[in-house]
């Protein structure tokens, strides 16, 4: 007796990503927040310039604190982004293909962008 083909439920909880996956995500992911915050950036930009009273609104919004929570998220996404970018420029020169060096070069670009994030938010609070 044959056995039907019967689809597959996949329990994406149960799945178990390598970090160099997660860190490609995390990429494609950063990348289009990173697209979607133009139109505010550019926005809180346009009110900054437009007048003394406008840049205390873009100061006000910015100081709040769902704004600073807001830049902080920001500013990972496009560290991160950044750092990821890299590595895979590194790697279109061959650097970091085999197993252990793209794990360790994704592991790198996820610190890298985590400390880079920290240190420029401490230069901005302090």
């Amino acid at each position: 007796m044959a056995r039907q083909a019967r689809p597959v439920f996949l329990d994406l909880r149960k799945i178990r990503l390598p970090l160099n996956a997660v860190v490609s995500i995390l990429h494609r992911i950063t990348g289009v927040f990173l697209i979607l915050a133009i139109p505010v950036v550019l926005w809180l930009l346009d009110r900054s310039l437009a007048s003394p009273e406008g840049f205390a609104q873009v100061v006000t919004i910015i100081h709040h604190p769902a704004g600073l929570v807001l830049l902080a998220i920001g500013l990972w996404w496009l560290l991160h982004h950044l750092f990821a970018g890299i590595r895979y420029l590194l790697m279109e020169f061959g650097i970091g293909e085999d197993r252990e060096g793209s794990l360790r070069t994704a592991r790198d670009a996820l610190y890298a962008g985590l400390l880079a994030t920290a240190l420029v938010w401490l230069g901005l609070v302090l």
